[in-house]
């Protein structure tokens, strides 16, 4: 099975921040692939991702609106890391994986 992981993060880290990781998971989900997702916002991080996943991850997804912290975490993965924004994440989700995979 085919893994996934994302960091979705904005400056308050709610609406916008959720509703990216939910896209992403269902997306994900629907296309048969393991997925787990890190969320960053004002209250720090959320579900952070363990070294082990993000070495394994098939595809690293960031959709963001400000700079992800540790971003030190990813830097030897830059290979299978796609950067996009929210609101791609929220409305193309499917087709940011299958573009990607």
């Amino acid at each position: 099975m085919k893994k996934i992981v994302a960091v979705c993060a904005c400056p308050m880290g709610v609406a916008h921040t959720y509703m990216a990781a939910d896209a992403i998971e269902e997306a994900g989900k629907k296309l048969g692939m393991s997925v787990k997702v890190e969320t960053q916002g004002a209250g720090g991080i959320e579900d952070k991702l363990k070294p082990k996943e993000i070495a394994e991850a098939d595809l690293i997804i960031f959709a963001t609106a400000v700079k992800v912290s540790q971003i030190e975490r990813f830097e030897e993965y830059e290979g299978k890391l796609v950067r996009v924004t929210l609101k791609e994440a929220i409305n193309n989700s499917e087709a940011i994986i299958t573009e990607n995979m």
